[in-house]
């Protein structure tokens, strides 16, 4: 039995789910997001109260009967909150700069790097801060990785797009040699 997805979600005031045809519809004050559900899986929903439940007991359906139940859970917040993620940009000359929606990189190349902000992704630069928001937790968590994937974190001065909190783990130098 699935631990997750036995849990229920509560949904908070203003959040409407709609469940029709394998799709789920999710909608709150910050927007509507929709998902495909698997043909194994059943969603009700009683008193502002949603269950997920696997329809038969085969292996697929017990599997996915804890990441659907997540994956309503992270929809429910996303229209409710958001989400956000905060990417820092360290070394000299490395900056970002805000063209509309889109973002333009300067990241040590030759050129600066063009990054169009995906649908439903909102980006945003404070000095040497990207912040990445949505209300879909999977197109936020993409667009930053995609971003930072641009010029990771180097080893030995840190140097690149790292996520806010993250530490990089720095190697040593060469060693200067003792002349025989």
């Amino acid at each position: 039995m699935s631990r997750i997805g036995k849990q229920p979600i509560t949904l908070p005031e203003g959040v409407t789910i709609t469940v029709t045809a394998g799709f789920v519809d999710i909608g709150g004050p910050k927007g509507t997001l929709k998902r495909a559900i698997p043909f194994d899986i059943g969603i009700t929903e009683e008193n502002k109260v949603v269950t997920v439940s696997p329809l038969h007991q085969t292996r697929d359906a017990l599997k996915l009967w804890g990441t659907m139940r997540a994956h309503l859970a992270n929809m429910v917040k996303g229209v409710t909150s958001g989400y956000d993620i905060k990417l820092e940009i360290e070394g000299v000359g490395y900056r970002a700069t805000q063209k509309g929606k889109d973002l333009e990189l300067a990241l040590g190349f030759s050129h600066p790097v063009p990054f169009p902000a995906p649908e439903g992704v909102d980006l945003k630069v404070e000095k040497n801060t990207i912040l990445v928001s949505g209300i879909s937790k999977d197109a936020v968590g993409k667009a930053a990785a995609e971003i930072r994937a641009l010029k990771k974190p180097e080893p030995y001065k840190g140097k690149g797009i790292r996520y806010s909190g993250e530490v990089v783990r720095r190697k040593a130098g060469k060693k200067a040699s003792s002349g025989a």
